[in-house]
């Protein structure tokens, strides 16, 4: 099957298929076909994610140190690791 591109779609195409770790003939059917292309992380943004799922736990931690304690601080200790855990989520979409 064929069909017809500028020189710049074509660079898009590829450079979008490319994130996604695809060839362009795979990527073309996938968005085709409706279904998820989904991109690849960067390095960065792999160690970015390890560096909060790290922060998370550490300010679990603390808030289970300070239960029972300090009731104010407790809260915001696990409001902080709530915080965390959504910008997590949004490395999973």
């Amino acid at each position: 099957m064929k069909f017809r591109c500028s020189t710049y779609e074509k660079k898009l195409l590829t450079a979008k298929a490319k994130l996604c770790g695809l060839s362009l003939s795979e990527f073309l059917r996938r968005t085709a076909m409706e279904q998820a292309t989904i991109e690849c992380l960067t390095d960065e943004e792999i160690e970015l994610y390890k560096m909060l799922a790290k922060y998370h736990n550490n300010f679990k931690s603390i808030g289970n140190m300070f239960r029972g304690k300090n009731d104010n601080l407790t809260k915001m200790v696990y409001d902080t690791a709530k915080e965390i855990k959504e910008h997590l989520k949004k490395f999973s979409k």
